[in-house]
C-alpha cells in the first residue's frame, strides 16, 4: 500500500475520533487541539496520554508509546501493521451500514411470530429491554435484496460479513443483537451454529458507556444474561459476550475504583467460576474489588430468572456474594 493511500485513510479517520468512540475521554486540555487523559494502552492512573488532534498523533509519557491512528490501531488491538488497516477501514465503512441492517432488523421483529414467541421463552417480555437492546430478527432470504435498493453493492455486503459468497443472507432466523461494529445473532435452530458474529473484533463490554458510572457493576457472559437482569430492575449490568475478556474489556473495568459482581454460568464443568476466579485474581491486581457470585448449579442469570428466581432472591446471591 503506497503512501498516498495511507496518508487519505489517515486523513478519513481523525485520531481524536478513533480514540472516543472507543471510549478514551480527555482529563484536560493543554492548548488548543493538544489534549491529555489516560493512556488506553496500558493501567494509567494518572493522564499521561497526550494527543495532538492537529497532527492526529499521540505519545504517552507512562508507556512510552506513541504515533499516528494507524499504530493506535496496531497497539490497541494487537494486531499487526496489515490487520490494524483491515480493522480502520472496517471501522470506517462499516458504522453506517449496519445503521441500516440494525433498522431492517427491528422492523422484522414483530412480523415474525417465531421470533417473538422465542424472547418470550427466553425471559425477554419487556417492550422497554426490547428498545433498550435494540432487539431484531434476521428471517434470512431479504436483506441482501433491501440493501441493494439502498445502493450497497454485493461486494461490500460479503466483505462486511452479511452475505455470503454465494449471495446469501449470513443471518438466517436468528435473533440479532446490534453491538459496537458489530452484529451478535442467536439461532432459533438447532441445527445451525447457536452464536454468529460478524468478522472483526466483539468490541468492549456491552453499554459500558451506561454501566460506567455505577459504583457497583454485574458483569455477566451473555447478552441474555444481561436482558434478564435489565429487565429485573439491575442496570448496572454488562455483559462480555463469552467468559475470556480482551485487553479492551479488561481495561474498561479498571477504568475507575469500582466493585465488579462476577456472575459468570455455574457450568457443570466449573468453567464458567474457573474463568471467574482467574478474572477475580487479576482485577485484584489492579486494585478493582471482585465478588464472586455463585448461582444455584446449572444456572446462567437468564435460566435463574426463565425458571422461577427473581429480583429479590437475586439480590441475595449478590449480598453473599463472596471475594
Amino acid at each position: 500500500m503506497n503512501r498516498q493511500v495511507l496518508d487519505e485513510l489517515k486523513q478519513q479517520i481523525p485520531l481524536l475520533d478513533y480514540l472516543q468512540a472507543h471510549d478514551w475521554q480527555p482529563a484536560r486540555q493543554l492548548s488548543r487541539g493538544r489534549w491529555m487523559g489516560l493512556c488506553p494502552l496500558h493501567p494509567d492512573h494518572k493522564p499521561s496520554f497526550l494527543v495532538d488532534s492537529g497532527k492526529s498523533l499521540f505519545y504517552c509519557y507512562g508507556c512510552g508509546r506513541g504515533g499516528d491512528v494507524i499504530r493506535f490501531a496496531e497497539l490497541y488491538h494487537q494486531v499487526k501493521f496489515p490487520q490494524a488497516l483491515t480493522l480502520l477501514h472496517q471501522w470506517r465503512g462499516l458504522a453506517p451500514l449496519l445503521h441500516q441492517v440494525t433498522g431492517f432488523y427491528r422492523m422484522q421483529l414483530h412480523r415474525h411470530g417465531e421470533a417473538v414467541a422465542y424472547l418470550h421463552q427466553r425471559g425477554v417480555r419487556s417492550p422497554e429491554v426490547i428498545e433498550h437492546m435494540r432487539i431484531g430478527y434476521a428471517p434470512g432470504g431479504c436483506l441482501r435484496g433491501w440493501l441493494t435498493q439502498l445502493g450497497y453493492p454485493l461486494p461490500t455486503l460479503r466483505q462486511a460479513g452479511l452475505v455470503t459468497g454465494v449471495g446469501y443472507d449470513a443471518y438466517v432466523r436468528r435473533i440479532v443483537f446490534p453491538l459496537e461494529g458489530n452484529l451478535y445473532g442467536r439461532s432459533l435452530s438447532d441445527s445451525a451454529p447457536p452464536h454468529r458474529f460478524l468478522p472483526g473484533t466483539k468490541g468492549g463490554l456491552y453499554s459500558w458507556e451506561q454501566v460506567r458510572r455505577y459504583a457497583e457493576v454485574i458483569l455477566v457472559e451473555g447478552l441474555f444474561d444481561y436482558a434478564a437482569l435489565w429487565e429485573a430492575g439491575f442496570h448496572n449490568v454488562t455483559c462480555s459476550l463469552g467468559t475470556h475478556l480482551n485487553v479492551r474489556q479488561f481495561r474498561q473495568l479498571c477504568d475507575g475504583s469500582r466493585t465488579v459482581y462476577l456472575t459468570l454460568d455455574a457450568d457443570g464443568n466449573d468453567s464458567g467460576q474457573q474463568a471467574a476466579r482467574c478474572l477475580s485474581r487479576s482485577l485484584r491486581e489492579q486494585g478493582i474489588t471482585a465478588h464472586l457470585v455463585s448461582l444455584p448449579e446449572g444456572h446462567d442469570p437468564n435460566s435463574f430468572f426463565v425458571s422461577g428466581g427473581n429480583a429479590d432472591e437475586f439480590q441475595l446471591l449478590l449480598e453473599r456474594a463472596c471475594l
